[in-house]
């Protein structure tokens, strides 16, 4: 590998995880504009409706679906990341994040491995979340 493909692969990786921290950024701030879907994204989640097995898709479908329902357990929420993932195409990151969620007592991690394809403009295209909710699905938390 030349020094300039070195270079722009380095680049490329520093770009995939900045465009992972983003939506990280985001939770954290509740702050759904913040993350860079792509108009016609999709999403799997334990919390979507359907669940993993059945996408959501659009931009717009994802904010009134799965952000507006999420948002009121993102307040105080802390989260560390712990490593990237990048494939070897570079057109995907798997970031893996411990996420706490300070709504409920005491409070939870969650222990999660979101992975995000990306394309050239660096959109978020599809995305996949993978946690065991069962902490948070448990009938002593109530998020409402």
């Amino acid at each position: 590998m030349s020094g300039q493909d070195e270079t722009s692969a380095a680049e490329r990786r520093a770009w995939l995880r900045a465009i992972a921290e983003a939506y990280f950024e985001a939770l954290r701030t509740k702050n759904f504009d913040a993350i860079p879907y792509h108009e016609d994204a999709t999403v799997r989640a334990p919390f979507t409706p359907g669940g993993v097995n059945r996408p959501l898709v659009g931009k717009e479908a994802l904010r009134a679906k799965w952000w507006q329902p999420l948002e009121p357990a993102l307040e105080g929420m802390q989260i560390k990341i712990r490593e990237h993932y990048i494939n070897e195409a570079m057109t995907g990151i798997v970031t893996e994040a411990e996420i706490e969620v300070t709504i409920v007592d005491p409070p939870i991690t969650l222990r999660v491995a979101d992975r995000f394809t990306v394309n050239e403009e660096g959109q978020i295209l599809e995305q996949e979340n993978h946690f065991d909710p069962r902490d948070v699905t448990h009938p002593r938390w109530q998020f409402s």
